[in-house]
């Protein structure tokens, strides 16, 4: 899996990013190109800000129970997956904010490094070590920008 953390990786992810445009339309499921940026946008909220309530101590279990593995692991996600709902976008969404917003938060993420982000209290998952980040954050975006063919 491609890193995070690493310049060269977090380039190709940017330039990706840069491939899409309001109306590239996606090859799967329901949100459009704005949507989906906004989408990904909020694991780096749950990183960055304090927009989202951080579930409580049954909720936080059962994340860590049974979804955890899923979200760190290096297995792909699959097509047309659920979501939790502070990630479900129904609303129009400002493209050209939400992809500013989203390499704002991936260049952050490089620069703060692995480091950083090791053994680090994640929302939903406790701590994490940084490879369980680097998983988390590439394999959500790698998804996504498949999704949208680029």
């Amino acid at each position: 899996m491609k890193n995070v953390f690493n310049p060269q990786d977090v380039n190709q992810l940017l330039e990706r990013i840069e491939k899409l445009s309001s109306d590239t339309q996606q090859q799967w499921g329901k949100m459009d190109a704005s949507q989906m940026l906004a989408h990904c946008n909020v694991t780096y909220e749950m990183v960055y800000t304090d927009k989202h309530p951080k579930p409580n101590a049954v909720v936080k279990f059962i994340l860590k129970t049974f979804i955890k593995n899923k979200v760190v692991s290096e297995t792909p996600y699959q097509k047309n997956g659920k979501t939790a709902p502070q990630f479900v976008m129904k609303s129009d969404k400002d493209f050209n904010a939400e992809k500013k917003r989203l390499i704002a938060y991936i260049k952050k993420t490089q620069e703060l490094g692995a480091a950083h982000f090791d053994n680090k209290e994640s929302h939903s998952f406790g701590k994490l070590s940084s490879a369980e980040w680097n998983n988390m954050f590439y394999k959500h975006l790698d998804h996504h920008l498949n999704q949208f063919g680029v």
